[in-house]
């Protein structure tokens, strides 16, 4: 291998890793926000894409100046529109709202059904065979995440709403696997990057219309206690969370491709239960760190292909 093409993927390595390891801290800064200030999920949700949305405008501007970017038609628009709305309006806000019940360790293993989800979702809808390398990979990623979660059930006995934060959670799994599945049909006639700004740009104004639904039906704008607190933890979930490590991630698939930078981003859960433990104080325990192995295993499994490297949204990271 030549040196410039293994400094190439050396730097596509490296840089999704970052990239992976500051997707991980979402959880993080949301768990943290909530433990120091009385926001709730929705309003936690606007101030990350408020701070987020500068960027993607930037970034739909610079694309739009290319000559040879495909005008979009009105069936385009339409799944751009319902993805976006599916992917990271909905499925953000289960995931927001279910983090106030469960822990960010537990969240982010069950976050990753998402990729054995969109193997379903596309042999049940679009015909595509299952292979048997993909069976085992999604017996061992239901597997592992059943351990990790009666784990933890056994240590969060006190927890009322336990159930219903992990059901949150679980619901964000399926909406964001759909995201992917339809995804991987409409970023064959339009570009991945194209589609990911807009449909986050779509949904950034669902959220802000959710929020201000909200609030007109309540009566209520107010901005909660802790305010300067909230702010910051806002900003961090815009840049540290999403919009520095999208762009990393991009960058590095460009170098290693999707496959690969799937294989890296898998470091995404234990990193999360890592992170929990030193700065939220979340005890490790044998059956999370078992059922983490296997779900990264049947993650690592279901993105095998054994093939070219597919579009960049393959390695997407949810939420």
């Amino acid at each position: 291998m030549y040196p410039s093409r293994k400094n190439t993927l050396l730097a596509g390595f490296l840089i999704s890793l970052t990239g992976a390891l500051l997707f991980s801290t979402k959880a993080i800064i949301i768990k943290k926000a909530f433990q120091t200030t009385s926001v709730d999920a929705l309003t936690l949700l606007t101030l990350r894409m408020l701070f987020s949305l500068p960027f993607y405008i930037l970034a739909a501007f610079w694309g739009g100046r290319s000559s040879t970017a495909p005008r979009m038609n009105t069936r385009q628009w339409l799944w751009v529109i319902v993805l976006g709305i599916l992917g990271y309006h909905i499925s953000s806000y289960f995931d927001f709202v279910g983090l106030q019940y469960i822990s960010a360790g537990l969240e982010r293993l069950i976050l990753f059904f998402y990729p054995s989800f969109a193997v379903l979702i596309n042999s049940l809808v679009f015909r595509q065979r299952i292979s048997r390398v993909q069976i085992w990979a999604l017996l061992l990623t239901y597997t592992g995440i059943g351990i990790a979660y009666f784990g933890e059930l056994k240590i969060d006995t006190g927890n009322a709403h336990f159930y219903w934060g992990s059901f949150l959670v679980f619901l964000c799994a399926v909406t964001y696997a759909f995201y992917l599945a339809g995804m991987g049909r409409i970023v064959t006639v339009l570009s991945p990057g194209k589609f990911t700004t807009y449909s986050m740009l779509v949904a950034v104004g669902g959220i802000f219309l959710h929020f201000l639904i909200r609030g007109w039906v309540s009566g209520n704008f107010r901005v909660p206690a802790g305010s300067n607190d909230l702010w910051l933890y806002g900003i961090l979930l815009a840049l540290l969370a999403t919009v520095i490590p999208s762009f990393m991630l991009s960058a590095g698939m460009k170098r290693i491709g999707a496959n690969n930078a799937a294989i890296v981003t898998s470091i995404g859960p234990v990193s999360t239960i890592l992170q929990a433990h030193f700065v939220l104080g979340d005890p490790i325990f044998a059956e999370q760190v078992i059922g983490t192995l296997l779900v990264i295993a049947g993650v690592l499994l279901t993105g095998w292909k054994g093939r070219a490297p597919e579009p960049e949204i393959a390695a997407g990271s949810p939420r």
